[in-house]
């Protein structure tokens, strides 16, 4: 049974005519008594929560509601039903425990197929989530996890932020492989690697004959990801252009290949990633409030590495599979550098240190040779960062893209650090 509470009759009436012709069972309640009333007797499958009543616009009474909901069936799914303008209200609805939201006005085809989704989904707290991709067990990292595990089962969108080499697209794969889109497609798009000009037609593909060179017809990154997942990595390098026609897939699903005049409407989750501080850079007017609101529904930060490092014996054993044995001291020592790089770092160092130890046994002498100068936690970063910038360049022949590729980074990213660490070209 499916249980919606809204105080707009029209609506309960549209929502029951809905669900009834597709087999289920519903009931309504225009308020909050009438839904306390029933809850506290009967448990639904699921439940469609306004959260803006006539009488308190602020949506307090929604918030009020669904807290109170949550104690009688806690294991109930709700979903939040709200105006566009109260996205940031729908973020404090999934803190309080909602499961998803849909905006108004929806698409009754894909909101049907959402609820089906729904009260077919295990509850929570039977077991069976996959943190395979993700290493560690400090509590930090397990706290991360809660709320990953927590939005997978919607189809809500997800921010990821941290700093470079945290393991950002790992989580990404983690909420897809744990949702109901798990079988379908997970597309992965770094988007500081898209020039500007070739936006359109990476990710909305073209037609043969759009421009010059365009000698076949082209599949964008949307289409392909077409009822599975899209993770947009370094969604802070977007131009203003491009951020505009990125909102309007994300608000309307549907986009125009290059060269056609016929929209294609895709069915998507988007989780997106970035190491830049995007609420600094929608008041600095460098990124758009409304994209930003868009991707944020759901914000998970990852935590830098040295602020885990009882997770570091993990993972050296992790990316050493075997092939050497790191002595309590070099584990030690490890704890206490910096890692600016964070794990990307770290697993390069065990990588070196292993190809370069006559033997498995690695200490701390063997570990320090293999890094070079060591910079603790405690010391400032800035001039290992140098030092690998520098030796990225040397090697690159001063080529920035190759040395951007040698450091797992964007171009514009290794631009802002030249700049940040004063490097002369």
């Amino acid at each position: 049974m499916i249980l919606i509470v809204d105080d707009n009759q029209a609506i309960l009436a549209s929502l029951r005519l809905m669900f009834e012709r597709e087999g289920f069972s519903v009931k309504t309640a225009e308020g909050q008594k009438e839904a306390l009333a029933f809850v506290r007797v009967h448990e639904p499958e699921l439940i469609m929560l306004d959260m803006n009543f006539s009488r308190a616009t602020s949506g307090e009474e929604g918030l009020h509601l669904l807290r109170q909901v949550k104690i009688f069936c806690p294991q109930t799914p709700v979903v939040l039903m709200t105006a566009w303008a109260n996205v940031p209200l729908a973020v404090e609805g999934m803190k309080a425990g909602a499961v998803d939201f849909i905006t108004k006005p929806w698409n009754n085809y894909a909101l049907v197929e959402r609820i089906k989704t729904l009260i077919s989904l295990p509850k929570q707290g039977t077991g069976g989530f996959d943190r395979s991709l993700i290493v560690g067990n400090s509590a930090r990292l397990r706290s991360m996890l809660e709320t990953v595990e927590r939005v997978a089962a919607t189809d809500a969108t997800v921010l990821i932020t941290g700093e470079n080499g945290t393991g950002k697209e790992l989580v990404a794969q983690t909420i897809h492989m744990n949702s109901p889109r798990r079988n379908r497609p997970f597309v992965k798009v770094n988007l500081g690697g898209v020039p500007n000009a070739l936006f359109e037609s990476e990710m909305f593909g073209h037609k043969k004959g759009a421009f010059t060179g365009a000698t076949s017809d082209r599949k964008g990154r949307f289409a392909t990801a077409d009822s599975g997942t899209i993770f947009l990595d370094e969604i802070g390098e977007l131009d203003p252009v491009s951020q505009v026609k990125m909102l309007r897939v994300l608000q309307e699903k549907t986009f125009e290949p290059l060269g056609s005049s016929s929209p294609v409407k895709v069915d998507l989750r988007v989780v997106s990633a970035t190491n830049a501080d995007l609420s600094r850079m929608v008041r600095e007017g460098t990124f758009r409030e409304d994209l930003f609101y868009r991707l944020n529904l759901i914000t998970i930060h990852l935590p830098a590495l040295r602020e885990r490092p009882e997770d570091i014996p993990q993972l050296v054993e992790h990316f050493a599979s075997g092939r050497a044995d790191f002595t309590a001291d070099a584990i030690e020592l490890m704890q206490t550098l910096r890692w600016s790089g964070n794990i990307r770092e770290l697993k390069n160092t065990v990588e070196r240190a292993i190809i370069v130890s006559e033997n498995r046994r690695i200490d701390a002498n063997k570990l320090r040779k293999a890094i070079g100068p060591v910079v603790t936690a405690t010391e400032d970063g800035f001039e290992r960062e140098r030092e690998e910038i520098l030796c990225a360049l040397a090697a690159a022949n001063g080529k920035i893209a190759r040395a951007a590729a040698i450091l797992n980074i964007s171009r514009p990213t290794l631009y802002r650090r030249i700049e940040k660490l004063n490097i002369k070209l």
